[in-house]
């Protein structure tokens, strides 16, 4: 399987692309092509992408954990290797900032009891 996912793709690329993958949303393909095949389309694009389409390539692979990731530019998100395993942050990621997010507080507040009833406890 692999799954690009894009900033911007020049119009060449895009078309070339909606031939091997579906595209759900604008700039995000997915194909469940045979791994043979999905090495030339990751080669195709690492030669026709300029840095600025910021391109995100997920790639199955039969090595531990089983997929690869690869950037082309600047892809609006941080990749990083822990123990081996590639992960993806975001870059307002809570965790990337290295800052705890707390709950905003609670804006709802309990209905008065009337002054005719009782509480139940």
């Amino acid at each position: 399987m692999l799954v690009v996912i894009a900033n911007d793709l020049p119009p060449a690329v895009r078309g070339r692309m909606k031939l091997w993958f579906v595209e759900p949303r604008p700039n995000i393909f997915v194909s469940g092509v045979k791994d043979a095949v999905a090495k030339k389309v990751v080669e195709y694009l690492y030669q026709h992408c300029p840095p600025d389409s910021g391109v995100m390539i997920f790639r199955r692979t039969n090595q531990t954990p089983g997929y690869e990731i690869q950037g082309i530019g600047d892809t609006r998100r941080s990749m990083i290797e822990i123990s081996g395993l590639q992960l993806v942050l975001e870059k307002d990621d809570i965790y990337f900032a290295g800052k705890a997010e707390t709950a905003p507080p609670e804006t709802q507040t309990e209905a008065p009891t009337p002054a005719h009833e009782k509480p139940p406890f």
